[in-house]
């Protein structure tokens, strides 16, 4: 059942929407990899293109995306901030999908909310804005003003997309396992559990109740600062979310900074330490980081603040990945390779038996390049990739959490490329790392910490006379158990026993009779036969 394709009638489907939009014409043939050319074959083939008007259609990637559904469109605006990896005529439909993803219909939107909240539009808003301000993959926002006057912004799920996102999730675990049984690197990746855990992610995304929660924590993380605004939450249900509704402007839009005299390394060193201020100071960071989710407060343009929209989806590291993260980037910085694999194989991610001399000349070869360059001279998502392909070769075992922030890596490299391709992150992120690891040494830290853990051991201290005595009770009980099914077992024994005793008995008394009435004459051996016979039967019937 394994390799059976799941959804057949679902592929068949996105077949048919690649054909019409004759997504095959995207790019040449000879821009692409060899192995990757007869999928476009395979889109001409279908019936659909043949009659298809699509082909000169600007945005026929964008449409065919949106059709395709909520998981293609997430694949869109990843790829959006990739302006190193895609031609500008095809970014241009991508980075539509960002917040300009066809909405549904305003009336579906108010009646969702009404039942979502339990009362009517008028009785929630004093004002609901019925063309949309926003649509996105999972949900769409509307303006609207609260009684009070205050404006906010209603988010709203979209109707019937559960069912289409577990039947592309189910294709996407079947692929996983496919590629896991035939390829190392995907094996080494955990394919299978990243596709679990992105499943389980993209689900909590349609419940709006825990994107509100995520979004007070990051709040509490971010009340006072001078780099980040959290709008605040009002309302919310598993459909709808209220919140506070802040104006600002896409970080994509990097020419009204210009107009304003914002300083963009500023912003873009700024944004860097947001990053990893939530991914060791807070360990909770943003992991949906695409420009649709991203914007700047333009109230005071001398300093100006980033502002945290969608939070749903969250990344947390365990707190020994953390440190295992935090030590393997300054390696990096420091070029200290060899300590890097140390670090990597104390985290357990190497196998027994693998040459570390050699991972670390490799890992030398790959990254060492990259330390101390602008970010207009990273390609980290190539560098991605061949990490990747290292870690297939030498059989490392990477962490699906891991994974996630290294996605979201790639968005922050692609943001800041934008923003200031000359900004140096490892110069940023070095004192931020090292003082981080510093104080997560500190001995005044861990005594104190040791100190806030002293009461709770305190308290499970009275209750050890009593776990002692019910261990002691315990091992008592069990003990006397053990002893009286010993002695059941012997008793089961000597009855066996017995029982085999009188059964050789009588066998051999019926065999001696049976032997005997061979010899007798007839009347003689007719009484033996039945004499047996009733002996066989009672024996049997016993």
């Amino acid at each position: 059942m394994a390799f059976m394709i799941p959804h057949v009638s679902r592929l068949l489907e996105l077949w048919r929407i690649a054909a019409h939009y004759r997504l095959d014409t995207l790019f040449p043939a000879e821009e692409l990899p060899a192995k990757a050319r007869p999928i476009l074959k395979l889109i001409r083939l279908h019936p659909a293109a043949w009659s298809s008007k699509e082909k000169d259609n600007p945005l026929k990637l964008k449409l065919a995306l949106e059709d395709m559904g909520p998981l293609a469109i997430k694949l869109g605006q990843l790829l959006s901030t990739r302006r190193d990896l895609i031609p500008p005529e095809v970014l241009e439909q991508l980075v539509l999908l960002q917040d300009r993803v066809k909405p549904f219909a305003s009336d579906v939107a108010k009646m969702r909310i009404q039942s979502a909240l339990k009362a009517d539009i008028a009785t929630l808003f004093a004002r609901f804005d019925e063309q949309p301000l926003a649509a996105a993959s999972i949900a769409q926002v509307h303006t609207a003003a609260l009684h009070d006057g205050r404006e906010v912004v209603v988010k709203v799920t979209r109707p019937d997309i559960k069912r289409q996102l577990l039947q592309d999730f189910e294709i996407l675990q079947w692929l996983g396992f496919t590629l896991e049984k035939r390829l190392e690197a995907a094996r080494a990746l955990h394919l299978s559990e990243i596709i679990q855990s992105y499943r389980q992610t993209i689900l909590n995304e349609l419940d709006l109740t825990l994107e509100a929660d995520n979004t007070r924590r990051m709040r509490h993380y971010f009340t006072g600062s001078s780099m980040m605004y959290v709008p605040e939450v009002y309302m919310d249900s598993v459909d709808v979310m209220v919140a506070e509704r802040i104006t600002g402007v896409p970080i994509s839009e990097t020419h009204v900074f210009d107009e304003m005299g914002m300083d963009r390394a500023d912003l873009a060193e700024k944004g860097l330490t947001i990053f990893f201020t939530q991914v060791f100071r807070d360990n909770f960071f943003h992991a949906d980081m695409h420009p649709g989710n991203v914007f700047v407060e333009t109230i005071n343009p001398s300093n100006p603040r980033y502002i945290a929209l969608d939070c749903a989806i969250m990344g947390e590291l365990s707190k020994s990945d953390q440190m295992t993260v935090a030590r393997m980037l300054l390696a990096v910085m420091n070029s200290n390779f060899l300590q890097l694999i140390q670090i990597v194989h104390q985290a357990g991610w190497i196998p027994p038996g693998t040459n570390q001399d050699e991972l670390a000349r490799e890992m030398r070869r790959t990254v060492g390049p990259m330390v101390s360059k602008p970010m207009d001279q990273l390609d980290f998502a190539g560098i991605l990739l061949q990490v990747m392909d290292i870690a297939r070769r030498f059989h490392l075992e990477i962490p699906p959490q891991l994974m996630l922030l290294l996605k979201t890596l790639v968005h922050v490299e692609g943001l800041g490329t934008d923003l200031y391709p000359q900004l140096d992150i490892w110069k940023l992120a070095k004192p931020i790392l090292t003082d981080w690891v510093k104080a997560q040494m500190n001995p005044q830290k861990n005594l104190k910490e040791l100190g806030e853990k002293i009461p709770d051991l305190l308290l499970g201290a009275q209750d050890l006379p009593t776990l002692l005595i019910d261990s002691l009770n315990g091992l008592k009980n069990q003990s006397a158990w053990q002893e009286k099914q010993l002695r059941e077992l012997q008793h089961l024994r000597l009855q066996m026993e017995q029982q085999q005793k009188r059964s050789w008995l009588f066998g051999s008394m019926i065999a001696v009779l049976l032997a005997i009435s061979v010899i007798t004459p007839w009347y003689v051996s007719s009484i033996l036969i039945g004499l047996s016979s009733l002996l066989a039967i009672w024996r049997v019937t016993k």
